[in-house]
């Protein structure tokens, strides 16, 4: 079992304060740091001297928490997406979806994970949180590594395209 990240861990504590919630919610479709709400529950979290993307990274995933607290999400967002897969159209649109997150620049990652995590709350699929917080710090890194971890995760268990 994997440790939790000790945020995540805190943000799990919220989990039934509606009023918490509320104040992190205002977050959504916000600027990261710029909803004074939030303040009270992401400022004592943010690593001392931290980047600001990995500051941002704090914000959004508290809005995000926030907006989909449910508990018990496995794997990354791959996995996630992957599990409301249906034959059709449907999975046509997740697929496109999916492909615009991981093109996504980090600048514009909280508004495409928006969609993804209201998708997911949508089909009551839980989110690891950790593992997304993780995966926002590390969006930049320049082989792609969470992109390309994503895809394996959504597409590693489909035939191949043309055989589906």
């Amino acid at each position: 079992m994997t440790e939790v990240h000790p945020f995540i861990a805190y943000l799990e504590t919220l989990r039934n304060d509606r009023a918490a919630l509320a104040a992190l919610r205002r977050g959504l479709g916000h600027p990261p740091g710029t909803v004074a709400s939030m303040y009270p529950y992401v400022v004592p979290w943010l690593p001392r001297h931290g980047h600001p993307r990995h500051v941002a990274a704090y914000y959004t995933v508290a809005a995000l928490f926030a907006y989909h607290p449910k508990d018990g999400g496995e794997g990354n967002m791959g996995d996630h997406l992957a599990r409301t897969r249906r034959r059709g159209e449907e999975d046509l649109a997740v697929e496109r979806r999916f492909t615009a997150l991981l093109a996504a620049h980090v600048d514009d990652l909280g508004f495409y994970l928006r969609q993804a995590i209201g998708f997911l709350r949508s089909k009551e699929v839980p989110v690891n949180w950790g593992q997304l917080l993780a995966d926002i710090l590390a969006w930049n890194h320049p082989h792609r590594r969470v992109q390309q971890q994503w895809a394996r995760s959504f597409w590693g268990s489909m035939p191949p395209a043309g055989k589906r």
